[in-house]
């Protein structure tokens, strides 16, 4: 038998979470080629711009010195035009020349200037395309597996070559459902949803809790209609690199905090069709069979929401053999984790 009290009791809450790099950059070839090169190595750690692979170069040369050479025939053509536009302009006034020779040398300045702009601009793509066939990190990060192989012809339309994941913070995925998102809206919670200065646990798979601690940063903007739940990112520090996208862990955080709360351990509990009922003893040491309403669990006991009083006995062991009105000889309840072996 114990005695119930009051306690401020923190209520934890537990979600199945997802790992994810706080930027994941999908490496895929701009151009099409051949793969000649990978520079880096798999899994190590790479800065943004530093080299990952090499496709063959080559051809985009070419393709580089061509268009180098159309520009200089257009800008030859160009100064050509101007010297025209330069002569015919004063034997123009002269009436040396007819005012139909001017208007022809005008207009075929304007299409020498069309064509060197036309022809710089297949210069700058012909460029870019060349400094396409080094392929570089775009953030800092963990480079994955490679994907491909060297000597296979890539483009953009082949497919992944590799990723680079931003693993310092790494963020974690996990759902909520509909109601405890309602339940914090109606709390004291920030724009988003989410309670103020939440903070979060991190519980891995072999059931160690993860050192730091991690916060709240972006919730969903739709419940997805076939599960009810909502989906909610916290970030966590990873200086250590231990945490990868991809793995499993669950987040706990508290929620809330029941103020004056009525614990009972859950073996006082026995569940009767849905509901729960435990047995008090009362002064003269009769017991009685009460049905209560429970509230979350706290470690290996239960708040008690409607029922009880402070200051009530309750039959914490042997509960199934009690029966209403029968008289006992209570013995002070000894919590099996404190019992001596």
């Amino acid at each position: 038998m114990l005695t119930v009290l009051q306690a401020d009791v923190p209520v934890t809450r537990e979600w199945v979470g997802t790992m994810d790099g706080s930027v994941d950059a999908q490496i895929r070839a701009q151009v099409t080629g051949y793969l000649v090169k990978q520079d880096y190595l798999e899994g190590s750690a790479v800065k943004t711009g530093d080299p990952l692979f090499e496709i063959d170069p080559r051809p985009f040369a070419a393709a580089q010195a061509q268009a180098e050479g159309v520009l200089g025939q257009a800008q030859a053509q160009l100064g050509k035009a101007e010297q025209d536009v330069a002569r015919y302009t004063p034997l123009a006034k002269d009436m040396a020349v007819s005012q139909e020779e001017l208007d022809d040398a005008v207009q075929a300045r304007l299409a020498a200037k069309a064509q060197v702009s036309s022809a710089q601009a297949a210069l700058d793509q012909a460029k870019l395309n060349a400094s396409f066939t080094h392929v570089t990190s775009p953030i800092d990060g963990v480079a994955g597996l490679i994907r491909a192989q060297i000597g296979d012809l890539v483009g953009p339309g082949t497919g992944v070559l590799t990723t680079v994941s931003t693993i310092d913070p790494i963020k974690v995925y996990f759902p909520i459902s509909e109601q405890a998102y309602l339940e914090f809206r109606a709390k004291d919670t920030t724009a988003s949803g989410m309670p103020k200065d939440m903070a979060f646990d991190l519980v891995l798979s072999d059931g160690s809790t993860y050192p730091m601690k991690g916060t709240f940063f972006a919730i969903d903007n739709e419940i997805d209609a076939n599960t009810g739940t909502l989906r909610v990112v916290a970030e966590f520090p990873n200086p250590t690199g231990v945490l990868r996208p991809g793995q499993y862990g669950k987040v706990r955080a508290v929620v809330s905090v029941e103020k004056g709360a009525i614990l009972v351990p859950q073996r006082a509990l026995t569940e009767l069709q849905g509901g729960y009922q435990l047995a008090t003893v009362d002064g003269e040491n009769k017991t009685h069979i009460l049905t209560v309403r429970t509230g979350p669990q706290v470690g290996q006991n239960v708040v008690v929401e409607t029922g009880l009083r402070p200051g009530d006995r309750v039959v914490a062991d042997g509960v199934q053999k009690i029966k209403e009105g029968a008289v006992v000889n209570p013995v002070p309840f000894v919590a099996p984790e404190t019992a001596k072996p």
